[in-house]
């Protein structure tokens, strides 16, 4: 099976960037469980605190899927919700190769 990667724009509400990075712990601590779950960075956009990217990387869209329905997953959306700006974008690719895969 091959990886899977998801890079996710989450805009914030004006002035809510740093409060939902900060929400976004609760997301960081969960995902050190998770076997399947290679990479997990929350980013700041330079120079918008208000719009935080996520780069996740998974082993399998099996492994992603399991990320996706557990129960801490559950818990996130009402810690976070009322700090979006918008709706998150997600993009899912497959890597092709690269330093550190």
């Amino acid at each position: 099976m091959s990886k899977v990667v998801a890079i996710v724009k989450m805009p914030a509400a004006p002035g809510k960037g740093k409060e939902l990075a900060a929400a976004m712990d609760f997301a960081l601590e969960n995902v050190k469980a998770e076997s399947g779950t290679r990479y997990y960075i929350i980013h700041a956009e330079a120079g918008n605190d208000d719009v935080l990217w996520m780069y996740e990387m998974y082993d399998s869209q099996a492994d992603m899927d399991a990320h996706m329905s557990s129960e801490w997953f559950k818990q996130l959306g009402p810690k976070v919700g009322g700090l979006f700006g918008g709706a998150p974008e997600f993009h899912l690719m497959t890597p092709l190769g690269g330093k550190g895969l």
